[in-house]
């Protein structure tokens, strides 16, 4: 069993947004030298998360924001003094964490597909963990 631990790190450049993290993941995977696993992706932060979403059509991230904001407004009546806790809310909702496949040392995501790190707090600096394991 081969396992490999290793960070991404990102920057953040709106309030709300994703960014697109396959290649980065795929970078770790094929750094590892493994060829049949799992690949585990964890935001490291409290008002970010991760996703597998589409990747072909940019109104997909529109609606997706949309439709957080309208479900969890930023401007609710939250006692948190820091004035974000809809990005709490959206981050437990959509996500800590990924787990995807890895086969001929490749990550195995359908053809629509792509890893996301999703914002909700704006701009900031973000830490992602990639772990691969297998052989």
């Amino acid at each position: 069993m081969i396992v490999l631990n290793d960070l991404i790190h990102l920057k953040s450049h709106l309030r709300s947004h994703w960014i697109d993290i396959t290649d980065k993941v795929q970078a770790v995977v094929s750094r590892s030298g493994i060829i049949e696993g799992i690949c585990t992706v964890v935001c490291l932060h409290t008002t970010a998360s991760i996703t597998v979403n589409e990747n072909a059509d940019p109104d997909v991230e529109k609606d997706f924001f949309k439709m957080l904001e309208q479900l969890i407004p930023i401007n609710a009546s939250f006692r948190h003094v820091e004035g974000n806790s809809d990005s709490h809310i959206k981050a437990s909702l959509t996500g800590l964490s990924a787990q995807i496949p890895v086969s001929g040392g490749r990550l195995v995501l359908g053809t629509w597909q792509s890893v996301y790190f999703c914002e909700f707090d704006g701009p900031r600096s973000r830490k992602v963990s990639v772990t691969v394991m297998g052989q």
